[in-house]
């Protein structure tokens, strides 16, 4: 398991990349897009690619331009569709509380924050071990993105720098970390990067025995996490 130099999700936005992604294998640069709001939250949480602004380049002249803008707006909406399912939040809701009765009343904000992220993760993680070979394609249509045709397209996009998007878009496709949340022990780790990135205590490791009954909750609710368009 390669170590990663920032946590690999942010604090507030959809996290589930395979999910955004696995319908536009096709198409290297929009997958980067559907990426790019999720990337931003780990590089650069100041440099904001909204779809407001990312609508109109949907109609450059440039078609790799075209592709990442329309890849971001089409984020955008289905996280919007995403967290207003009732499955969504069904979930949240019941993750937030089994995981504040796990770690204790004196748990601060993560029952809540992981009850969200944990969602999102285990929703890859469920397409991630159903379909190996999808996560392959994945990663193989990524290599194919230029980062810093990316990371200049997304600094016109937010009207500002994006320093090291281009770099970490490499190392995004170098260390392959979805291919981590299949397992207990990894995620784990994972979750910590996260918990470090935020400022929050670092999970115990007994948290592992928790993850299993998380996984096949989502597992079971999986078709309803998923637009009809995608499964």
């Amino acid at each position: 398991m390669a170590p990663f130099p920032f946590s690999l999700v942010g604090n507030d936005e959809g996290m589930n990349y395979l999910a955004h992604g696995r319908r536009f294998l096709d198409e290297p640069y929009f997958l980067a897009g559907t990426a790019v709001p999720d990337w931003l939250n780990v590089v650069d949480r100041k440099c904001r690619a909204r779809s407001k602004k990312a609508i109109p380049y949907c109609e450059s002249e440039d078609p790799c331009e075209a592709l990442i803008a329309a890849g971001i707006v089409q984020h955008h909406a289905d996280d919007d569709w995403f967290h207003r399912t009732e499955e969504f939040n069904r979930l949240q809701w019941d993750f937030t509380k089994r995981i504040r009765d796990f770690l204790g009343k004196d748990s601060g904000m993560r029952p809540s924050f992981l009850g969200h992220i944990l969602v999102e993760l285990l929703l890859d993680s469920v397409l991630i071990e159903d379909d190996p070979a999808e996560l392959n394609a994945y990663y193989a249509a990524m290599n194919e993105v230029d980062g810093m045709l990316v990371q200049q397209t997304v600094e016109r996009i937010a009207g500002r720098p994006a320093d090291r998007l281009d770099w970490f878009i490499g190392r995004f496709v170098e260390v392959r970390f979805l291919e981590d949340y299949p397992d207990d022990e990894k995620l784990l780790y994972r979750l910590n990067q996260v918990m470090q990135r935020v400022k929050l205590p670092a999970l115990p490791d007994t948290f592992t025995t928790l993850l299993p009954e998380l996984r096949q909750d989502v597992r079971t609710s999986s078709a309803q996490l998923l637009p009809a368009h995608s499964s």
